[in-house]
């Protein structure tokens, strides 16, 4: 039985056999035509034979006669020939088959992986380290792929070769097959040993390599950060530790990889020296000629290589299967945001909002929003503000369904999100964050991100209906800009233009904006401002402002403190009040009065 370990959920617990198991049935395409596989690896193995009967029958049949029937000797000869080449045919097919089916199945694999991550909620990502899943899908992943078309393939042929061989030795003599399996029973039993502390060593080196690529990209996505501030030295020391932790998990794993490696060239010679000293001790008593007694030393030599090789190829299992649990724990993760491919459709034009009782909070963060309730009419504009922490783009996320509360609902249309065809959610409803994303391409194809079909005059028209022609002109390439990895060509005001446009050209009903003219310069500050009117005349919007003009010209703005709406209403009646909207905006003008320049 694999599980989740609650000390350690980056991992499956349970025996190597175990998650093996559950690994392959998480991956069915591997097991299509795998019998025809076996069958073609077993007759391998048998044809391996051929050579130790070859020479049997050259000493008995040739040299022990005392003569040589050249004849005789030569049609055996072209006998075994024909069965090496047969042999290497059949071995070369299923090797072929393996690797072809292990393709395969690490394609379904890799896809199942990024599916998963992209159906985790925000609630999960922001508690998940981004370096650790990215090792799970892709160097996680690539241990299983040379174990799949290395390991998996030496098992099996390997497994072949010592059960033909071993039939071979028991044909010639059952004493000396049950001598040399009992003295290969230590070793086994050693090797179990060995093998029970190598698991825990390779899942260490996975967890330390995770560490590791969490270190390393947050090192090279702060690089600016770390040089601006002459942190250098901080920030190596932090790597150098990183590369340390996983240098020593590494050894400590290859320690105990060697230690297989070498009991296993140990018990060869034993068992080899054994089988030899009573074949000739008791040769003569059983009959057994000198051709037969070195078939079958021929045969021990055919069992035990196996065996040495398979030390390796445990200790590499043991990597894999370390690597196999935490893509399995990837995939066990519960889907709290399963999707509804069968669910409701909204209409096409804006629809209402309702939050009810909603209550939610991230994981090992507390509560971040606490009963929350509003209702926004179809075709308003309501502005969410608050101080940094209020749960303003918690709630955001959770309208998107990009989670789901922990009580209460949210209901769009007059639906629960939970029942909307996902579908359908992603297209009538869009989110325009605070820090956009941009794709490492040109603004044509970032903008076409919102929705695959626009063409180019549909995205020329989704700027000039922004009024942010300006903005395209001043482009060295116009729509063909390259805009750099994560929009870095581009500044925080230019990047934010694109994502609205990509906003436009979707299409929604309903928009929600994490507000888009915070930490950009006043000019374009203007430009986004005029933007965000058209983009969201006609539809139903719901924004975060962090600049209060915003605010200003919304159709009611709703504030929230410590995960609470503490007050709503429009602008004029908010500010009248005197309470917590009118300390915020008197706040901000304050501070937009003293960062003008003079």
């Amino acid at each position: 039985m694999t599980t989740i370990d609650p000390a350690d959920p980056e991992s499956v617990t349970g025996s190597t056999t175990a998650v093996i198991r559950r690994g392959l049935a998480a991956i069915p395409s591997i097991r299509q035509g795998l019998a025809l596989t076996v069958v073609l690896a077993l007759l391998g193995g048998i044809g391996r034979l051929a050579v130790p009967v070859l020479i049997q029958q050259v000493i008995d049949r040739g040299l022990s006669s005392g003569h040589i029937d050249g004849g005789r000797l030569l049609g055996l000869g072209a006998v075994a020939a024909l069965v090496v080449v047969l042999t290497a045919v059949v071995s070369w097919a299923s090797l072929v088959r393996l690797a072809i089916a292990s393709e395969r199945a690490l394609f379904d694999l890799r896809v199942r992986a990024f599916t998963q991550v992209h159906r985790l909620s925000v609630a999960y990502h922001s508690a998940e380290a981004r370096g650790k899943l990215v090792s799970r899908v892709t160097s996680d992943v690539e241990t299983l792929s040379m174990f799949l078309q290395w390991g998996g393939i030496a098992w099996l042929v390997n497994g072949a070769i010592m059960l033909a061989a071993l039939a071979g030795m028991a044909y010639y003599d059952i004493v000396l097959t049950l001598i040399t399996v009992v003295l290969t029973v230590p070793l086994l039993m050693l090797v179990r040993v060995v093998v029970g502390r190598l698991g825990p060593a390779h899942t260490a080196v996975r967890v330390r390599v995770a560490e590791l690529l969490t270190v390393i990209s947050e090192t090279v996505q702060g690089a600016s950060v770390i040089r601006a501030y002459g942190v250098e030295e901080p920030s190596l020391r932090r790597t150098t530790a990183g590369i340390h932790r996983w240098r020593d998990s590494k050894i400590r794993a290859g320690y105990l990889g060697s230690v297989l490696i070498s009991l296993a060239d140990l018990f060869s010679v034993v068992v080899v020296v054994a089988v030899v000293a009573v074949g000739l001790a008791i040769g003569p008593s059983t009959g057994h000629s000198a051709g037969e007694l070195v078939a079958f030393i021929l045969l021990v030599t055919l069992f035990m290589a196996p065996i040495t090789e398979f030390t390796q190829v445990i200790d590499f299992t043991q990597s894999a299967v370390a690597g196999w649990r935490r893509v399995l724990a990837l995939l066990d993760i519960a889907d709290d945001l399963a999707e509804q491919a069968e669910g409701r459709q909204l209409p096409p034009e804006p629809p209402g909002v309702v939050v009810e009782n909603v209550v939610f909070g991230y994981p090992g963060a507390g509560v971040t929003l606490d009963d929350v309730s509003f209702e926004v009419p179809a075709g308003r504009q309501v502005v969410l503000v608050g101080a940094t922490g209020s749960g303003k783009s918690t709630l955001t996320k959770l309208i998107a369904r990009l989670a789901d509360p922990d009580r209460g609902r949210i209901l769009i249309g007059g639906v629960d999100v939970r029942e909307i065809a996902t579908e359908s959610l992603r297209s009538r409803v869009v989110v325009v964050p605070q820090e956009p994303f941009l794709f490492d391409t040109t603004v044509e194809e970032n903008v076409r991100y919102g929705r695959p079909s626009a063409t180019r005059a549909e995205i020329e028209h989704a700027f000039r209906e922004l009024g942010a022609e300006a903005f395209l002109a001043g482009l060295a390439n116009g729509l063909d800009t390259p805009v750099g990895q994560r929009g870095e060509s581009l500044s925080a005001g230019e990047r934010q233009l694109v994502a609205l446009a990509r906003a436009h050209v979707a299409d929604p009903a309903c928009l929600i904006l994490d507000e888009a003219t915070s930490a950009v310069d006043p000019e374009i500050e203007l430009t986004l401002i005029e933007a965000l009117r058209r983009l969201t005349a006609g539809r139903t919007s719901v924004t975060v402002a962090h600049r209060l003009a915003v605010a200003e010209l919304a159709d009611e703005v709703m504030v929230l403190e410590g995960g609470r709406l503490v007050e709503r209403g429009r602008h004029g009646e908010l500010l009248d009040a005197g309470g917590v909207y009118a300390g915020l905006y008197r706040n901000w003008r304050q501070a937009t009065i003293d960062s003008a320049p003079a």
